[in-house]
């Protein structure tokens, strides 16, 4: 029997010892260019049993105040725990999914005024995704939620305070009334305290996971922003390439007009062409205005005036093994590992519940003096509730219905992975069909054909409006180019966000 205060779990919330925030992996994110890679190697990890056996040092513990604020941190991923999901309670604990690995503590993200300086000339997506890490509310929300569930857990496994008093009999009766001081102490069995714990212990794990989910959901949010803006940039920059094209062949017209060369159609079907084009270039910029300001409201930071973006886009796409990537994005979701974390926090209370019948004991010792003989006097009491009504058959049945709902819903996160991989699978090849075809056949067609033309026009073999044409399709290619280039990004991002 262990020593407790009377601690009744109705609905099974409660938790042992785990890793704490402080635990989970961080690293830097280093400034660079659209074009680097991201993503960090996958390390394996021991399993949640191995790790709340080595999370009760203080040190832990007095770094995760300080920690949890730290919101720019990178989790290691973890191996799912092999084998099937029952759909029924087994009498063993489940095995608990495998938890974020502690690690030594990295460097702060930097604050948003060095970023900013730093960001003078441009902004790179590095910097972009430093100040999401930093300043991110979903982040932030997520990590207090974990924080809450590491009180919770440290909460539900503290032994009771005594109950000490004073107790004071036949008062009435003149020389003959009782004084004791008493103590009682509430006795918790079955070890109810410790399956408290176990249950609050898998509860963080989930938490951690969810916090290390939104992590990822905040960087290819951001990253995604990141090339539409980048794609608006550069469809504004072709807007005013094109505009000064134009304005130069309508001062070519004007000139032939003059020398009796041009005629009148040409010059109006010119200042046709630039006021089009400068109604695509207004239309440039107001895009890429509001992506700018779409992007620092993904990246949770405050309105910054518009910079330029520093990166590429994809000019090729790369050759994918989707059997690998489907097979890492399950063995190292965070999302998925947060509904295993959920399913052995289910199976955990299961036990619980089934400790509760036990009934606890209850102890009293009081001592005093009797003055009505003079002497002194010892009293012991003890007694235990009787579970003749109430054997928690109702919270036993909640909670082996709560397991089976929670196995149901690993398998459906794995489904909506694989389906969520699937799409984007087909956004990337779809994208990287048409990158490629505009790279290699598209463009440089386009190219040659405009100054063939204007060669031709120049020689007097074609009329004025084939070269109106040419240069309407040159300029059109190239901005369904950047169009596929950044839907190419963003498919990327979307893959290795979820790896």
């Amino acid at each position: 029997m262990r020593l407790v205060l009377g601690f009744v779990v109705a609905s099974g919330v409660t938790g042992c010892q785990s890793p704490h925030l402080s635990s989970v992996p961080r690293v830097s994110l280093p400034v660079r260019t659209v074009a680097t890679s991201r993503g960090q190697p996958f390390a394996r990890h021991p399993s949640a049993a191995t790790l709340a056996a080595h999370d009760s040092s203080k040190e832990t513990e007095e770094r995760l105040t300080e920690e949890i604020q730290e919101v720019a941190f990178l989790q290691e991923q973890a191996t799912p725990p092999a084998g099937e999901v029952v759909a029924e309670p087994a009498p063993a604990a489940a095995p608990a999914p495998e938890a974020p690995a502690p690690v030594s503590p990295a460097e702060t993200v930097a604050p948003i005024d060095s970023v900013v300086e730093e960001a003078a000339t441009g902004w790179t997506l590095g910097q972009i995704e430093s100040l999401a890490l930093n300043h991110n509310p979903a982040i932030q929300q997520a990590t207090a939620s974990a924080h809450k569930a590491m009180g919770y857990r440290d909460q539900v496994g503290r032994k009771p305070n005594p109950l000490v008093g004073y107790n004071a009999t036949q008062l009435a009766d003149q020389g003959t009334d009782q004084h004791t001081a008493f103590i009682e102490q509430d006795y918790v069995t079955a070890d109810k305290l410790c399956r408290n714990e176990s249950v609050l212990n898998q509860e963080v794990q989930s938490q951690l996971w969810e916090v290390e989910t939104q992590r990822q959901r905040v960087l290819t949010d951001v990253r995604q922003q990141f090339y539409a803006a980048l794609a608006a940039q550069r469809r504004y920059e072709l807007a005013l390439e094109f505009e000064e094209v134009v304005r130069k062949g309508v001062t070519t017209a004007e000139a032939r007009l003059q020398a009796l060369e041009g005629s009148r159609t040409d010059l109006l079907q010119s200042e046709i062409q630039l006021n089009q084009v400068q109604v695509q270039r207004q239309q440039a910029e107001a895009n890429l205005r509001s992506a700018w300001r779409q992007l620092v409201a993904v990246a949770g930071i405050p309105e910054q005036t518009p910079q330029p973006l520093v990166g590429e886009l994809p000019a090729a796409s790369t050759a994918r093994n989707w059997d690998q990537i489907r097979d890492e994005i399950l063995a190292a979701s965070p999302e998925l590992q947060g509904a295993r974390a959920r399913l052995a926090r289910a199976q955990s209370n299961v036990d619980r519940q089934q400790a509760q019948a036990t009934p606890n004991v209850s102890f009293m010792l009081a001592a005093g003096h009797d003055r009505g003989t003079g002497s002194g006097l010892i009293n012991a009491q003890i007694g235990m509730p009787i579970p003749f009504h109430n054997a928690n058959e109702g919270n036993i049945s909640a909670a082996h219905a709560e397991f089976c709902r929670a196995s149901r819903d690993v398998q459906r996160t794995e489904l909506a992975i694989q389906s969520r991989l699937a799409a984007a699978q087909g956004e990337y090849e779809s994208a990287a069909a048409a990158v490629d075809n505009y790279r290699t056949e598209v463009l440089p067609r386009a190219n040659e054909t405009l100054k063939l033309v204007e060669q031709a026009h120049a020689g007097g073999e074609f009329d004025f409006l084939q070269v109106l044409v040419a240069r309407r399709t040159y300029f059109d290619a190239n901005r369904e180019f950047v169009q596929a280039q950044a839907d190419l990004a963003q498919a990327t991002c979307l893959i290795e966000g979820q790896l």
